[in-house]
């Protein structure tokens, strides 16, 4: 069978299983609140089904849907002054288009900018006048360009590269703009520039300079105060991400040094007096508080599990999205209660993660595994491999992987090297050797989970999305004789072709994975495709790709899927119409559906 008309048996009637509502229960997002008018506040849900941009009137409790496509709408901005939504419209997922803007209150949509024609978003600041905004854009023919509008009036181009860049922030009075860029050639390493709104530059900060490591900036915010210069930046100087204050009028730094292992981020309190501190540090994360004058560091009280976004409200309480493996999503906040609690479905619970660490060949690789209540080994097993690559899985809540604990399985998700959380060497790791790093840590892992009696040898899944489904094409191909099913998700499969047919901004990600193109350095990408061991893939494979994606196109997974039908190897194709990943519940819920029913058919 080599396609799938997206009808997997046992999906007729009955009563709805929980994995279907953790998928159906409806979801929000943090709520991004107007800088001058806090009342106001925009956040996505999925409580039409499909995930959506809604305003939010905190004085009245007034939700309105502002977006309505058929493939949803995440990408939205609020002006400073609360009067108008900004939103990124492209086509059916392929990230490609205007930015349009509608009144807070509701009406037409409208296009934000005259005269700037469709492109990848690469950055969106917009001033506290609610009129000048600075916006960034990144096309194949011409790299990366910011302008500045003011009044409706033409755009100015202010920044032109070939590399990726991109808008970091509008200082609070509109007089500076902080912008990430990566003229040096690697894309995982950015240098900072600040210039003032005709394009001269103030000031220039670049960590890859005048040493051997490789050392990355990013901006955090300007202070939220007319006339202060300072702006917050991450910096990797100690091996790890942390906070530092470059005031970019002086050339001062100052060194924040907070005590806490792990990743550290930060963003001002709207006073400007402290830092509201995320520390991520073993896939968790908590809050702190930093205080300027006095630097000292107080814990911001939440839940164990994973804080995925924060935000300091202007009385001084802190509203943030928590969740853990077991417990689904919420908005909370430091004033006690559930910032926004959508009506409707619940999600039900899940079974906790528990930590395991194992050696492997570039050091302790830190997985978290979940299996059934009271189940014993050995179970079948999934090995759910995160995208990125740099990001990594944590202690927070997940439908998928709850989706087949439900039906059985126990779920292994390794955060490999390439990932982040664990320090810079270990998310740099990966180059050169690219994919193959990531898997000798996945087979570490799964060399574990195998001696302990966990998982069944004979029932091993590879399984992810992204960069994950590419690492299954890889996995199945190098290790054929270890895994039983591979199920892959908007995978990179052929990686020549994917890096000709990507966005601009992944071609900088991949030279600088590398070392070069694919005509620089041929022998490096033909280790590294999946396309090369297609014909040593044993093991039945399922493929999910979305027609209209940017990320890793559909042409490339074409290229892979012919070779699998010249040979006849068992394998399933489910194409659907939207980009990198699909926004639609219903959608969602059937590509979970094909992989549970793809795996339970080849397993048994």
């Amino acid at each position: 069978m080599t396609e799938s008309n997206g009808t997997p048996r046992g999906a007729g009637g009955g009563s709805m299983p929980d994995w279907e509502k953790r998928f159906r229960a409806p979801r929000v997002s943090l709520p991004d609140w107007a800088e001058d008018a806090p009342d106001r506040a925009l956040f996505v849900s999925n409580a039409t089904g499909t995930y959506e941009l809604y305003a939010w009137d905190r004085a009245t409790g007034e939700q309105r849907r502002a977006t309505d496509r058929p493939n949803g709408t995440t990408d939205g901005v609020l002006s400073p002054d609360g009067e108008w939504i900004w939103w990124f419209s492209d086509k059916d997922g392929d990230e490609f288009g205007v930015w349009l803007r509608q009144p807070f209150a509701g009406g037409d949509d409208v296009p934000a900018v005259d005269g700037l024609e469709a492109s990848y978003p690469a950055g969106l600041a917009i001033g506290r006048d609610g009129s000048t905004a600075v916006v960034g854009r990144s096309t194949d023919e011409d790299g990366t360009t910011i302008h500045v509008v003011r009044g409706g009036g033409a755009p100015q181009e202010i920044y032109r590269h070939r590399e990726s860049a991109g808008v970091g922030d509008l200082s609070h009075d509109g007089t500076l703009i902080a912008i990430e860029h990566t003229e040096h050639g690697d894309a995982m390493h950015s240098a900072l520039r600040v210039v003032q709104p005709d394009g001269t530059t103030v000031a220039e900060l670049d960590d890859t300079k005048g040493g051997s490591q490789e050392l990355g900036l990013e901006v955090l915010g300007f202070a939220p105060v007319d006339g202060d210069t300072r702006l917050l930046v991450g910096h990797q100087r100690r091996g790890r991400w942390e906070p530092m204050v470059w005031d970019v009028a002086s050339g001062e730094e100052t060194d924040l040094a907070l005590d806490l292992p792990g990743d550290v981020s930060a963003e001002w309190y709207p006073d400007g007096s402290a830092l509201l501190v995320a520390h991520s540090f073993e896939a968790r994360s908590d809050l702190w508080r930093y205080e300027f004058g006095s630097g000292t560091l107080t814990r911001v009280e939440t839940p164990p599990g994973t804080v995925s976004g924060a935000t300091a409200r202007p009385d001084g309480s802190v509203e943030y999205l928590w969740s853990s493996a077991a417990e689904p999503s919420v908005v909370r906040s430091t004033s006690g209660g559930v910032v926004l609690d959508p009506p409707g479905l619940r999600a039900p619970v899940s079974v906790p993660v528990e930590d395991v660490w194992v050696e492997g060949p570039g050091g302790r690789i830190h997985a978290l595994v979940q299996k059934p209540a009271g189940a014993t080994g050995p179970l079948p097993t999934v090995f759910e491999v995160h995208g990125g690559p740099t990001w990594h899985d944590s202690d927070s809540f997940a439908a998928g992987p709850a989706a087949w604990v439900d039906h059985g399985y126990a779920v292994v998700r390794v955060n490999y090297r390439g990932s982040t959380g664990y320090g810079r060497e270990w998310t740099d790791a990966l180059k050169h050797r690219v994919g193959l790093i990531e898997l000798e840590d996945v087979s570490a892992v799964r060399e574990w989970a195998v001696s302990s009696g966990l998982a069944d040898p004979d029932r091993l899944v590879l399984a992810g999305g992204s960069w994950g489904g590419y690492l299954t094409l890889l996995g199945v191909g190098t290790q054929p004789d270890v895994w039983a099913v591979g199920l892959a998700a908007v995978p990179v499969a052929d990686y020549v072709t994917a890096y000709h047919d990507e966005m601009e901004a992944l071609k900088a990600l991949d030279r600088t994975l590398f070392g070069g193109t694919p005509e620089e350095v041929p022998d490096r990408f033909t280790a590294s495709s999946p396309l090369t061991y297609v014909d040593e893939v044993k093991a039945p494979v399922y493929i999910s790709a979305g027609v209209n994606d940017p990320r890793c196109p559909i042409r490339q997974i074409d290229n892979y899927v012919d070779r699998l039908v010249a040979r006849g190897a068992t394998h399933e194709v489910y194409r659907y119409d939207a980009g990198h990943g699909s926004l639609v519940v219903e959608e969602r819920i059937k590509q979970v559906r094909l992989e549970l029913d793809f795996a339970a058919r080849h397993l048994s």
